[in-house]
């Protein structure tokens, strides 16, 4: 009776254990997750702040700066629900502007120009990768968080589900593969 017993007691401490792991685990997940996202904001931003800066320079002509302004305010000031679609929206309209090198080059071209178009770049490079990486954590932490065990014992208490951020990231080719950038 006693051996018996004393087995109960030990699988009920391994079983413990384990779900105290994996609740560990999805919470660090969801921490990571809020990590991602912060740099994901934080590189957002810094596009958007960049390509106003851009825009009210007077490199550009006045309709593409005209379109990256407004493009680029529209993504700084959305609401949450919307700002996949304004950031999108941001992608495009750097791509329509900076579609073709001759455009880069005449920025380029401009006093403080070469620094202008190198931030941009480096702006339009990171959002990918912040992206990437957020997606990334919120995709383990869904497959975690689809598991039974997960489910059925509310391993992830009241944390809301984690969703992904989909937007068009593409960037626009003369900015994203220059030589020197």
């Amino acid at each position: 009776m006693t051996v018996t017993l004393i087995w109960i007691v030990v699988a009920l401490v391994a079983i413990g254990l384990y779900l105290s792991w994996t609740a560990g685990r999805l919470d660090r997940l969801h921490a990571r997750i809020d990590a991602a996202r912060a740099a994901l904001d934080a590189q957002l931003l810094r596009r958007a702040s960049v390509t106003q800066e851009l825009a009210t320079s007077g490199v550009l002509d006045p309709a593409a700066s005209i379109v990256l302004y407004e493009a680029a305010h529209a993504a700084r000031q959305a609401e949450e629900e919307h700002r996949e679609v304004a950031e999108s929206e941001l992608s495009q309209a750097l791509r329509a502007v900076f579609g073709e090198p001759a455009q880069v080059d005449s920025v380029r071209e401009a006093p403080g120009g070469v620094e202008a178009a190198e931030e941009l770049a480096q702006a339009v490079r990171r959002v990918p990768m912040a992206r990437r990486f957020h997606n990334d954590a919120v995709r383990a932490a869904r497959a975690l968080r689809r598991h039974r065990k997960v489910r059925w014992l509310r391993l992830a208490g009241h944390a809301p589900f984690p969703l992904a951020f989909e937007m068009d990231d593409e960037p626009p080719t003369a900015l994203a593969d220059r030589p020197g950038t």
